[in-house]
């Protein structure tokens, strides 16, 4: 969810082609090119954003040049920011932040995985909270935008 939505306000701003921006899973149930959930899928529709049927996910552990090609790395809580420095070789300039974080808050972005669309709709609209003021800091920060 987080990966589309951070389109949609790239996109909405006029900046899509300065960012890319890249979701991959971490957790042990993560498949690379496992349908994206239904609820995801749903909740994003609710408020226009389409993102197929056939959309899938990506796995890191299958993708770690994704690490390597990244000049920022959001995790949604503090425990996937520990998994990945933990499990990947991170470069030493390379910073894995909450989303909450670099918005400038404490906390996390629970993974709303099998808790049903009323969860899937909360979570997303607290990304979408979050969202506007993740983009303002990335544009005025030190981060390279390519």
């Amino acid at each position: 969810m987080a990966e589309h939505l951070m389109v949609r306000e790239l996109r909405d701003r006029g900046i899509e082609d300065y960012v890319r921006v890249r979701s991959a899973g971490i957790a042990p149930y993560a498949r690379d090119g496992a349908l994206v959930s239904l609820d995801t899928r749903m909740t994003l529709r609710d408020i226009g954003i389409d993102i197929g049927d056939e959309a899938t996910s990506t796995d890191l552990k299958r993708h770690p040049e994704l690490l390597e090609e990244a000049d920022l790395v959001i995790a949604m809580t503090d425990q996937q920011a520990r998994d990945l420095a933990a499990r990947f070789p991170l470069d030493d300039a390379l910073i894995v932040h909450t989303l909450r974080s670099f918005a400038g808050e404490a906390g996390d972005i629970d993974d709303p995985f099998e808790q049903g669309d009323l969860v899937f709709s909360e979570c997303r609209r607290e990304i979408e909270r979050l969202i506007p003021r993740v983009v303002d800091r990335l544009m005025h920060s030190n981060v390279e935008v390519r």
